[in-house]
């Protein structure tokens, strides 16, 4: 099914973190796509923001500096994006150095793990991917793509990369009220980032955005990547009961992933204010 066209879309990666287009090229790509709103949300980092900032005023589109940071709440791992934070905000940038240290030895225990199992040199290997950026688990599972261990992206994580297989790593990331709070120091706005996608019941979703609320959150994603009309609805109930506002974003992190088209998402419901209504959004 392809999704109508949207001219807001606030949740995209570049290779700063684990997309596949640059933040230059993910700009051009977005503005050909008739975004008029867009926000770069790599994760744990705010490397790619100057780059695509420059794109975006050579393109004639608004950008908001974002962020999207890995959470630990209760045990479970979720996402969160900053919106329209200030990337040199001091207590930002010593929160994503923490995080990045996470990655750091997450990415050095996978390396090793994927060494066991005959991959010699891996971590060296995914390093010349990253070519800079930070090293994520998918920059791993596209090893194992070139390796020949494994068909495609999907088949790595099921089989190597995802929690309870062999080459997993599981972290401990910074926690919820934490988290917020680095975004809300940076002048942003917190955003609970695809609430539906991590498989809790609906009571567990009810304690997340309790949770989320009260340290300070103000949206959720109401339509993000290639969720169904009756998701969309279902997030827009839920973040109305808990006062909470709307956003959209595509996740886009790849053209080959072509049911996460930049721009290509369901229409905020009516009854969910928009984020980006909000004084000095879009």
């Amino acid at each position: 099914m392809t999704l109508p066209l949207s001219t807001v879309d606030l949740h995209a990666h570049s290779t700063a973190s684990d997309g596949s287009l640059s933040p230059i090229a993910v700009v051009d790509a977005a503005a050909d796509a008739g975004v008029t709103c867009f926000a770069l949300s790599d994760h744990d980092t705010v490397a790619g923001l100057d780059a695509a900032a420059r794109q975006a005023r050579s393109r004639g589109i608004r950008l908001l500096p974002a962020v999207e940071l890995s959470v630990t709440w209760q045990r479970k791992g979720l996402h969160l994006v900053g919106l329209d934070i200030d990337p040199a905000s001091t207590p930002l940038r010593a929160g994503l150095d923490s995080q990045q240290q996470r990655r750091q030895q997450r990415a050095e225990a996978i390396a090793a793990k994927l060494e066991r199992i005959g991959i010699a040199d891996a971590f060296d290997k995914v390093g010349a991917m990253a070519d800079g950026g930070q090293i994520t688990r998918t920059h791993f599972a596209r090893l194992l793509v070139a390796e020949g261990i494994c068909k495609n992206l999907k088949q790595a994580f099921e089989r190597y990369l995802g929690p309870g297989k062999g080459a997993y790593v599981g972290v401990e990331w910074a926690g919820l009220e934490e988290a917020v709070g680095w975004i809300r120091a940076a002048g942003g706005r917190a955003v609970l980032a695809h609430p539906l996608h991590y498989k809790l019941s609906a009571a567990w979703r009810e304690r997340v955005m309790n949770a989320f609320k009260e340290a300070g959150g103000v949206a959720v994603e109401v339509s993000c990547g290639n969720s169904s009309a009756a998701e969309v609805q279902l997030s827009a109930i839920e973040a109305q009961r808990h006062g909470l506002m709307g956003s959209i974003g595509s996740d886009f992190h790849s053209p080959e992933q072509r049911w996460l088209g930049l721009g290509r998402l369901h229409p905020l419901p009516a009854t969910v204010i928009p984020v980006w209504s909000a004084a000095g959004l879009a």
